[in-house]
């Protein structure tokens, strides 16, 4: 891969105020925009699911590949995006390439916080295994 996205120019690490950490818009940012690559250490089976699933890490892993005991954890700041039904970011999974591509679906102004949906893209309406928190608007 000959290209890199470094999110300290793009995005930052910061409290929400309603939902613990999030990641945010250090910069306007145009909708289409890629916003962070993300490289993913993937984990193929249950064993490794269920090991997960005992950790912190639970709430941080992503469905990964075609078998649904597969999962992938996020490195950079893929796994700190927060879940919204009001995605204005939309994050696409790379198997072959072993990263996720977070990219804004909308303008998101600096200072916002970005979320995904984690559901899939970014207006579904599928319930999440958590109670959803929403962002203060």
């Amino acid at each position: 891969m000959n290209r890199a996205v470094y999110p300290p120019n793009i995005v930052y690490v910061g409290s929400t105020g309603n939902r613990g950490r999030g990641v945010f818009a250090r910069r306007e940012i145009a909708a289409g925009e890629l916003i962070e690559v993300c490289p993913v250490i993937a984990m193929d089976g249950t064993d490794e699911q269920g090991l997960l699933d005992r950790t912190r890490l639970f709430n941080y892993y992503f469905a990964w590949g075609q078998h649904e005991e597969s999962a992938a954890v996020a490195l950079g700041y893929g796994s700190l995006y927060n879940h919204s039904y009001h995605a204005n970011a939309d994050h696409v999974r790379d198997v072959a390439g072993g990263e996720i591509r977070i990219y804004a679906c909308r303008a998101i102004r600096e200072g916002e916080e970005i979320t995904i949906n984690y559901g899939g893209r970014p207006d579904c309406p599928d319930p999440v295994w958590f109670d959803v928190v929403e962002e203060e608007r």
